[in-house]
C-alpha cells in the first residue's frame, strides 16, 4: 500500500520498502515504564512507553536521534508489538504509551486488533499530522500528547525541511484538544489531551505565539512548557543550538502563560536539561 500517512505523503509501499520516515514494517528501539513523563502519565508505576524508530519530520536537534534516524532499532511484527502490549501491561503500566506512532498508525490498529489494553493507550506525537490518519488513531486512542514545536515557517524550515509544520500541526492539534478530560479517583488520566512544546534557544518569540494558540483551545486541555532543552542530535551548522535556553528565555514564555491565562500547566523543572534523561536504546 502506498504510504500517505503523514504530510510528506512518500507514497512508498512501506511493506516493501523505506518510506520517507527512513522505515519499512515496524522497527522499535526500546520498550519500558518510563519515569519521566507528566504526573498523570508517568503517574505511580511508569508509562509502558514503546519508542517506534524512523520520522516524518527529522528535527536536527531530536533527543532520540538514534531513533528518528534508524540508527538502531529491531524489527517486529504486527503480533509482536501487541505481545509488547500485554507485556508492558502485565508489568504495571499506568498506560501504553505509543512514542512516535504516527507512520505506524495502521500497524498499531492491527496490534491493536489481536490485543487491547486495559490500560489507556497514549498517542505521543510530534504533533506533523494529517487528519485523517487522526482519524484511524482516535479507534485506540485514550490520550493525546502531542508537540507543538513551532508556529514560525523559518524555524521549521530551519530546523526540520518542513515549512508546513504549522499548517498541519495546528489543525491537528485542535482535533486532538478535543478528548474529553477523564481522571480516575486517584488522578490518573484516563482521557485527554496534554499539549507540550519545548523551548529553544532564539525562540522565545514563537513559544509566546504557541502559548497564545494554546489559549483557544478548550479550557480542560492541559500544556505542558518544557525547558529541557539540550545540544543534541544534528547541530554542528546551528550555532544557535549549541547551548541551552536562558532564565531570561525562559521568564518571558512563563510570564506568557500568566498574561494569557492558562490554568491546566506542568512546567519542567531546568534540572531536566541534561543527557541522563535520554534513554539508553536497547537495540
Amino acid at each position: 500500500m502506498d504510504c500517505t500517512l503523514c504530510p510528506v505523503s512518500c507514497g512508498a509501499d512501506r511493506d516493501k520498502t523505506n518510506g520517507y520516515c527512513g522505515v519499512s514494517g515496524i522497527k522499535i528501539a526500546k520498550y519500558y515504564l518510563h519515569p519521566y513523563e507528566e504526573p498523570p502519565i508517568s503517574f505511580k508505576n511508569g508509562s509502558g512507553c514503546v519508542f517506534f524508530c524512523g520520522c516524518s519530520l527529522k528535527c536536527v536537534f531530536c533527543q532520540n536521534y538514534e531513533l528518528s534516524r534508524v540508527q538502531r532499532g529491531r524489527d517486529i511484527s504486527v503480533r509482536e508489538l501487541a505481545r509488547i502490549f500485554r507485556e508492558l501491561e502485565d508489568m504495571g503500566a499506568d498506560n501504553i504509551n505509543l512514542v512516535n506512532p504516527t507512520h505506524y498508525v495502521r500497524h498499531i490498529a492491527e496490534a491493536m486488533q489481536i490485543y487491547r489494553p486495559g490500560i489507556p493507550v497514549v498517542y505521543n506525537s510530534h504533533g506533523y499530522e494529517k487528519i485523517s490518519t487522526l482519524e484511524i488513531a482516535e479507534g485506540f486512542t485514550d490520550i493525546y500528547l502531542p508537540d507543538l514545536k513551532f508556529i514560525d515557517k523559518a524555524l521549521s524550515a530551519r530546523y526540520t525541511g518542513r515549512e508546513d509544520y504549522a499548517a498541519y500541526a495546528l489543525p491537528a492539534i485542535e482535533r486532538m484538544a478535543r478528548k474529553p478530560l477523564k481522571f480516575d479517583g486517584s488522578g490518573k488520566m484516563l482521557s485527554g489531551c496534554i499539549v507540550r512544546h519545548l523551548i529553544l534557544p532564539l525562540a522565545a518569540y514563537d513559544s509566546v505565539n504557541i502559548v497564545r494558540f494554546i489559549s483557544t483551545l478548550p479550557a480542560d486541555t492541559y500544556f505542558s512548557l518544557m525547558s529541557q532543552y539540550t545540544p543534541f542530535g544534528d547541530i554542528s551548522a546551528f550555532r544557535e543550538l549549541q547551548r541551552r535556553i536562558t532564565p531570561r528565555e525562559y521568564n518571558k514564555v512563563l510570564a506568557a502563560v500568566e498574561e494569557y491565562g492558562l490554568k491546566n500547566v506542568f512546567l519542567q523543572d531546568k534540572t531536566s536539561a541534561d543527557v541522563n534523561f535520554i534513554p539508553d536504546w536497547d537495540y
